[in-house]
Formats: structure tokens, C-alpha cells, sequence
């Protein structure tokens, strides 16, 4: 069995899935954090610690000891994505079968 110069390889998927894996676990520990502090004090006000460190702080040591939804925050970047890459090719094959006679 070959494959044509167009079809990826395994190698080539994973290199791919790896590097988006990278780039959205960047934005959920970098970015989001950001955000969510600034659109806090935004909408509730100053923060009850010592600013954006010690929310940060905080977050990273639930991180570290296993917090679950610590973990989803982080995470949400990627499972949003791959949620909607499913959603999308779920619609796709229901467009495809209606088509069909």
C-alpha cells in the first residue's frame, strides 16, 4: 500500500497536532490568564490578593497540585478547538449522507 505525495504521514499528523497542542497550551498559560484577571476587575473590581502575580500565582499552584478545573482552564483553548473540529466534521458526513440516493 502506498500513499500519493498529497497524503500526510503519521509523523507528519503528529508533528502537526503537536505544534497546535503547543500554541494553544501557550494561549491557556499565558494569554487566558491575562484575560480573564483583566475582564475580572473589569466587571467585579480589584482582586482580593496583590494583583495580577498573585492571581497568577495562584492559578499556577492549582495547576501543580491537580486541580481539575485549573486544568480545564488551561486546557480550554485546545478543547474548544478539537470540539469544533469534530463539530465540523460531523456536519460534513451528515451533508454528505443526505446527498446520497
Amino acid at each position: 500500500m502506498t500513499t500519493s505525495p498529497s497524503t500526510p504521514t503519521i509523523r507528519q499528523l503528529a508533528t502537526k497536532e503537536l505544534a497546535l497542542l503547543t500554541v494553544l497550551l501557550f494561549l491557556g498559560l499565558a494569554v487566558m490568564p491575562l484575560v480573564i484577571y483583566n475582564v475580572g476587575q473589569a466587571v467585579f473590581g480589584t482582586y482580593g490578593g496583590l494583583g495580577y502575580s498573585d492571581f497568577f500565582g495562584t492559578l499556577s499552584t492549582k495547576v501543580r497540585t491537580g486541580d481539575i478545573v485549573a486544568w480545564f482552564l488551561i486546557l480550554s483553548p485546545y478543547l474548544g478547538w478539537q470540539c469544533l473540529r469534530l463539530m465540523i466534521f460531523g456536519w460534513r458526513k451528515s451533508g454528505t449522507e443526505k446527498q446520497k440516493p
